[in-house]
Order: structure tokens, then sequence, then C-alpha cells
């Protein structure tokens, strides 16, 4: 099993194309550039990220808030093989 966490400073979005690697629950609509490069690796790792595939609110899924408090951002993620179906492990 390959399991890969990290800070990935990647804005994941919601583009239906990046569903089967990305999830439909993570908190941006829209990417960056950091998110096109971490969504190929994963691909051609053939890794999902599953930090973006089970929902949760959206107080819980930030890693990142500003210093001044109003901003947050999901930038840190969990890629893991994607042969595992992990989501038995959900709690």
């Amino acid at each position: 099993m390959k399991i890969l966490i990290g800070d990935f400073n990647a804005k994941l979005g919601r583009e239906d194309i990046f569903k089967p690697t990305i999830g439909n629950e993570n908190l941006h609509q829209d990417r960056d550039d950091n998110s096109v490069r971490t969504v190929n690796y994963a691909t051609s790792m053939k890794l999902v990220a599953k930090s973006t595939m089970f929902p949760h609110r959206n107080i819980h899924k930030f890693t990142l808030t500003s210093p001044n408090g109003k901003t947050h951002k999901e930038i840190d993620h969990i890629l893991i093989d994607s042969r595992w179906n992990l989501s038995i492990l959900h709690v």
C-alpha cells in the first residue's frame, strides 16, 4: 500500500474531469497550478486523494488559516493507492 501525506500547497478544485482522482468533497471551487501538478502526479502513480473523498463540515476541511483568521485553505492532502478501498476506515 502506498500512502503519501504532505503539504502540496494545492487547492484542488471540483472539476468533473478530476473527480475520479480527487472526489467531490473538497473545500475549494476553483483550482490552482499546484492542483494540476498534484492530480497529474496522483494519476501517474495510481493514487487518489482520500482527504477529499469523504463529506465533512467545512470547518473540519481547512488545513491553513491566515494570520488574520479570515482566509481558510485546504492545501494538505492524503494520497493513497487507488486499488485500496478505504471507505470502511472512515469514521
